[in-house]
């Protein structure tokens, strides 16, 4: 495999866990109601691992909802 469709394959995945994930995050802010979510803070945690790879990617931070 090449750089090029490396980094293809590479940018492809991380889009799709970029999008699902929003998504994720935006049915369950609606699911849980607005009085419920807006203006405050929930934190946010990723894990990635890979098959096959020695490698667990810790990412976390914090979304706040709508007011």
């Amino acid at each position: 495999m090449s750089d090029e469709d490396f980094n293809m394959t590479m940018r492809k995945f991380l889009k799709q866990v970029g999008v699902t994930s929003q998504q994720a995050i935006e049915e369950a802010m609606r699911a849980a109601g607005q009085d419920a979510t807006a203006g405050k803070s929930f934190q946010a945690k990723v894990v990635l691992t890979v098959g096959g790879l020695d490698i667990e990617h810790v990412v976390e931070g914090s979304i706040v909802g709508k007011s």
